[in-house]
């Protein structure tokens, strides 16, 4: 019998929390406003955490809060406490790298798993055995590892395994990256990367200063760190009979839209094959919804073999999609249908839009009706996040994305 791998999902705020988990992720993870390696990424705060915690528990879900910065010793004397916190609103995992922090969260929160973050550079199988001895009950595995790597893990380990299967890749090992401390002064390894491997970089002579040479023969000069995204979806299957027991999303840092869109798209591939795996195929319409949000063109990074010069992007920095975000829906109204929508995006009469939803069949419809807070008709919906009522052609439901084609 086919073991089902647990899908878990980035969520950067309360609202990406709540999406990834009601459009299908099993789990999600998360950060506090300190210790993680995430300082922009909006993160939780205290009573959000809790919160957090008693929505995903509600659901039957899990959160796992990363704790997994390399600390210095100015950060050590506020750990305990919150280590302590993180025991008693009944966290499911704590993701750490550092071992002075695991020893901490082993004595300060003593009743929570403790999974060894993939920055701990976990490549091998006595490395999973060592951590499992000490106490850990999951390890994430190095995104620089290939599927066969994987396999041989899981043979010669009992231990949880976790692998990324989705999102940006880091152009440095597992993510340990100086640049941006060297070039910014912000902490790549305590949260605050700047990411300078996406920025345009060109030659410079030393005693020619002020002459730009293009690496490549371009005259916008050249991202040589510029790595594409991952994307296992077209292989679920493979990543499947590796035997891990969680896929991991990576994109604490991205949209409503990315965190709901991509989850779906991997909880449907997951299940379709976990049901039928002798007929199983991969449909356009996951790899569609996959091309529907922000990213970079997708790659397979070392699952299959060393990256070449095909999985980077020489030419620009930017993202790519093909829909909009422009509304979320909070209520229905079948008697009339009306839907209260918060708006994300300029919306007008005659648009025609998507209905992305998280249980019910979505569908396309034309803008033909919409009503401002006071009930007058509106053609326009251009203030952010301004509350409207629109009117649809079929049942919707709370927290269904309203997109359009870009």
């Amino acid at each position: 019998m086919i073991k089902k791998p647990e899908l878990l999902a980035p969520a950067g705020n309360m609202e990406k929390m709540k999406m990834a988990l009601l459009y299908g992720a099993d789990a999600v993870y998360l950060g506090g406003k300190a210790f993680g390696l995430r300082a922009f990424g909006g993160n939780f705060s205290r009573e959000e955490l809790k919160e957090a915690m008693e929505f995903a528990h509600n659901l039957g879900k899990k959160v796992y809060v990363t704790v997994n910065i390399f600390p210095h010793n100015s950060d050590m004397e506020a750990l305990p406490d919150y280590l302590t916190y993180l025991n008693e609103i009944k966290a499911d995992a704590i993701l750490v790298a550092d071992l002075g922090v695991f020893t901490l969260a082993k004595k300060y929160a003593p009743d929570v798993e403790l999974h060894i973050s993939t920055q701990a550079n976990n490549t091998n199988w006595v490395t999973v055995n060592a951590w499992a001895d000490m106490g850990a009950s999951r390890v994430v595995l190095a995104r620089e590892m290939s599927l066969k790597e994987i396999h041989e893990i899981r043979e010669k380990t009992s231990t949880e395994l976790e692998m990324f299967v989705h999102g940006a890749m880091c152009i440095s090992y597992s993510g340990r990256c100086l640049m941006s401390n060297y070039m910014t002064g912000r902490d790549s390894n305590r949260g605050s990367c700047a990411q300078p491997c996406r920025w345009k970089y060109s030659l410079v002579e030393e005693k020619r200063p002020g002459q730009f040479f293009p690496v490549e023969e371009d005259e916008r000069g050249t991202y040589i760190f510029n790595s594409k995204d991952m994307c296992l979806l077209p292989h679920i299957d493979d990543v499947i009979k590796s035997g891990v027991e969680s896929l991991k999303i990576e994109g604490r840092m991205k949209s409503v839209h990315y965190a709901a869109s991509v989850v779906k798209a991997y909880r449907e591939a997951i299940d379709s094959y976990c049901n039928d795996p002798e007929n199983f195929a991969i449909k356009d319409e996951w790899i569609a919804e996959l091309g529907k949000v922000s990213h970079r063109a997708y790659t397979t990074g070392f699952y299959y073999g060393k990256p070449t010069e095909k999985d980077q992007i020489y030419g620009s920095s930017s993202y790519e999609q093909t829909s909009d975000f422009v509304g979320l829906v909070l209520d229905y109204d079948a008697e009339t249908g009306l839907a209260t929508v918060e708006q994300r995006n300029n919306m007008k009469n005659g648009q025609e839009i998507e209905i992305f939803q998280p249980k019910l069949k979505g569908y396309r419809q034309k803008i033909t009706e919409m009503y401002d807070a006071e009930g007058q008709p509106i053609d326009v919906a251009p203030h952010p996040q301004q509350i409207i009522k629109m009117k649809m052609t079929a049942p919707v439901e709370p927290y269904a994305i309203l997109r359009r084609d870009v």
